[in-house]
């Protein structure tokens, strides 16, 4: 027994020293990982410094340049929300973490606004519009004072110099930041693939940092990273601000959320940016899909807005469309990959979330299916809806709302920002708990919308089948592209006019005109001319639609009274031409 006991402790001691050694080397392993990356990112900024002070300016030639000319700016757009602007020698401090515009006999700045610079900023760094955050400005100082300053260290890159907007969350990454920075960049024939992106909103990279990297063969540098290439940085040719033109949501800052009031983009440019993005990304899309490779896409959520009876739901969307359904997850695959399923689904259905906007590498008939938990109004919270609507996007979308309150699971006492309530007064606590509907409201923190958005959901697979078969209008699928429909018609060519007096009460008037130039180059389904007819020192008109070229009034038509007509062509109903140059028609 002595023996046997001695053979166990020995092992016991044997087994010790081997999980000390194993801990030790894991302990180890660790360390240098860790001293691993952060050589790697001295490395990064390293190359970036070597990279900027590489000898491709004459710096003493630049020095000069900025010292007797200072620096320049010329600005598009009347009002801070639509202004970009480009700069010759703009510098930053990045002791004062300010931008600095130094004055000289020769400086040029246009628009020269004075005061009215900071009613409330010279530009918007975001595309997010008049939003306090993200205004930009910067001091003045004459050249002069260069002779006490830190030597300045001059970037040769064309910058494209911004603030990303909330690079955590995957629906602002596209909207606010990436199709602005892409059409931005597409205004200027400078800002090419050599541009160098500076972004300073001081964010850290994160997790979707590669999408920005895609934009630029140049790594994009972070405000943080500034102070690293000295004190004052002096970009040679920089343009600060971003188009707004390619954003098509508001968030709610001013008035609860909702479609832009002026959206300016079609799903055209959507898709032509989300094509340059796949091919940045390697992969292949717009290839035909056989009918029996058909699939739906669910995305899966592992964290929260979880659909908890996921398999029930994969089963029935297999059975009711007789198509193969595939899950894909932002947490266990990389983008390309979402994007390389995303190309060739028939159907995307997911919980309302960020993940949605990927709904913009769906091909053209597929179907977005877009699931809401119980108490959010679909109607509501659009910003995915309003994508799949844009002209040319050419997506179907169905909204399912949960309606059974049994079907949920909330969780109060989570943290505020995922959804808690804990932390609010009883009183508080218990209207929410016992409310059926968010109302509206502005963004960005209320309680009862996170309560309500950061539930999971039991979905009732009738209920969802049952917006399936009368939202879906035709049975998705990939479809080709067609050329697009909203070409407008050009101006009516040589409109006349012809009058005449039939008696003291009775007059008539004849319109006439030609077809527009590019009419003759189309196939259009459907040609109508809208004629307008005003009496002279009149507020009011007559309007008319009209199948033909020329039409004779008589109705309302008054002899010895002076008339203004104005014609115009519409195609398909909706498209409407410029009217021609006003006719003055005497009876």
């Amino acid at each position: 027994m002595h023996a046997l006991g001695c053979r166990m402790n020995l092992a016991a001691v044997l087994n010790g020293l081997l999980v000390s050694v194993v801990a030790a080397l894991l302990w180890k392993y660790v360390k240098l990982s860790e001293h691993n990356a952060l050589l790697e990112e001295e490395l990064l900024l390293t190359r970036q410094s070597q990279e900027l002070s590489q000898v491709r300016i004459d710096y003493h030639a630049a020095l000069q340049e900025l010292q007797q000319h200072g620096t320049r700016m010329v600005c598009t757009g009347k009002m801070h929300t639509d202004r970009v602007c480009r700069f010759d020698y703009l510098c930053y401090s990045t002791e004062a973490e300010e931008f600095v515009f130094f004055h000289s006999n020769a400086s040029v700045m246009l628009p020269n606004l004075g005061p009215r610079r900071f009613q409330p900023a010279l530009l918007d760094l975001s595309s997010v519009e008049d939003h306090n955050t993200q205004y930009f400005n910067f001091l003045e100082l004459p050249a002069a004072a260069l002779k006490f300053m830190p030597k300045p260290v001059f970037v040769p890159d064309v910058a494209l110099i911004l603030n990303r907007f909330n690079p955590d969350n995957l629906m602002h990454v596209f909207h606010d930041d990436l199709l602005p920075i892409f059409y931005t960049m597409g205004q200027y024939s400078d800002l090419d693939e050599e541009a160098r992106l500076v972004f300073m909103e001081g964010w850290s990279e994160g997790p979707h940092f590669q999408l920005y990297r895609q934009l630029s063969s140049k790594q994009p540098l972070l405000k943080e990273q500034l102070r690293n290439f000295g004190k004052l940085l002096c970009f040679t040719k920089s343009y600060v601000g971003l188009s707004k033109m390619t954003t098509w949501y508001q968030y709610g800052f001013v008035q609860p959320q909702g479609p832009k009031a002026n959206i300016l983009v079609s799903g055209n440019e959507i898709r032509q940016f989300s094509a340059f993005l796949a091919e940045k990304l390697n992969v292949t899309v717009g290839e035909p899909v056989e009918k029996m490779d058909e699939y739906i896409v669910v995305f899966s959520r592992s964290l929260n807005r979880l659909i908890l009876n996921e398999a029930e739901l994969i089963l029935a969307l297999a059975q009711e469309f007789q198509m193969k359904v595939v899950t894909v997850s932002l947490e266990e695959q990389s983008f390309a990959d979402i994007i390389r399923a995303l190309s060739r689904a028939s159907m995307l259905v997911s919980m309302h979330g960020a993940q949605l906007v990927c709904s913009l590498f769906l091909p053209r008939g597929a179907a977005v299916v877009e699931l809401f938990p119980y108490g959010v109004n679909p109607e509501h919270y659009a910003p995915y809806r309003t994508l799949t609507s844009l002209p040319g996007m050419d997506l179907q979308y169905v909204a399912w709302r949960n309606t059974k309150e049994e079907n949920s699971v909330t969780f109060p006492e989570r943290a505020w920002d995922q959804g808690g309530i804990a932390h609010l007064e009883k009183e508080e606590q218990e209207r929410i708990l016992k409310s059926k509907e968010v109302p509206r409201h502005l963004c960005c923190r209320n309680p009862e919308w996170l309560f309500r958005i950061y539930q999971d959901t039991q979905v009732d697979i009738a209920s969802l089948l049952d917006a399936l078969r009368q939202g879906l209008t035709s049975k998705p699928g990939p479809k080709k592209a067609r050329p697009s429909s909203t070409v407008h018609p050009g101006r009516v060519r040589e409109p006349k006019c012809q009058t005449s007096v039939q008696a003291t009460n009775e007059a008539k008037l004849t319109v006439s005109w030609q077809i527009p130039w590019n009419l003759k180059y189309l196939k259009v389904r459907e040609v109508k001319y809208e004629v307008w007819i005003q009496e002279q020192g009149e507020n009011t008109y007559m309007p008319y639609i009209l199948p033909h070229q020329n039409y004779t009034f008589s109705e309302n038509i008054k002899p010895f009274t002076t008339y203004l007509v104005w014609v115009r062509c519409i195609f398909n109903k909706t498209l409407l031409g410029p009217f021609a140059d006003v006719l003055m028609c005497k009876t």
